[in-house]
């Protein structure tokens, strides 16, 4: 039995089981057939596994490598935990780099305030449905550039978590 050949098992328990994303899941699949294209060979030693970790932070950036390498452990936990292992080649080597971090780029104040501004002139224009969508439209980048919060803890925003006596949102 090869380890391969566990790969379209192990990806099926991922989709129906674990309930991945099909992105997720695309990565899994391009990940494992780079690790298996490289090892060449059923169970790698240790040195092995060392040097196709070394070939990964020569040719991607941090964060690719440290998702490829997850997804391996992930598939080699899923071996063991199947009983088609008895040793996980990966328990013993630890892989430990600091992340590049980069912040979110500023937008310039007179920007933001170009922005507004056009958006306040264009409400002016057409009819009341079209006036509702616009107003909303101006609340949304209203709240993004106040508060700082993210595109997708605005997008959830619910009823119930906005207070217009007060003047309070509740971001989760």
């Amino acid at each position: 039995m090869r380890i391969q050949d566990k790969l379209v098992p192990y990806l099926e328990y991922c989709e129906y089981r674990k309930e991945l994303d099909k992105k997720t899941l695309k990565a899994y699949r391009i990940d494992l057939r780079q690790y298996f294209a490289f090892i060449c060979c059923d169970e790698p030693d240790r040195e092995k596994i060392e040097e196709y970790i070394t070939e990964l932070h020569k040719k991607y950036k941090q964060k690719t490598v440290k998702r490829k390498i997850a997804s391996l452990k992930a598939f080699y936990n899923y071996l063991e935990e199947e009983e088609i292992i008895s040793r996980n080649p990966f328990r013993k080597i630890k892989v430990k780099f600091k992340e590049t971090l980069t912040l979110p780029r500023v937008i310039p104040r007179e920007e933001i305030e170009m922005l507004l501004n056009y958006m306040y002139d264009c409400l002016k224009e057409n009819g009341l449905t079209v006036y509702k969508y616009k107003l909303r439209d101006i609340a949304v980048v209203e709240v993004l550039f106040a508060t700082g919060a993210r595109e997708y803890e605005i997008s959830n925003i619910r009823e119930d978590s906005v207070n217009l006596n007060s003047g309070q949102i509740r971001i989760i």
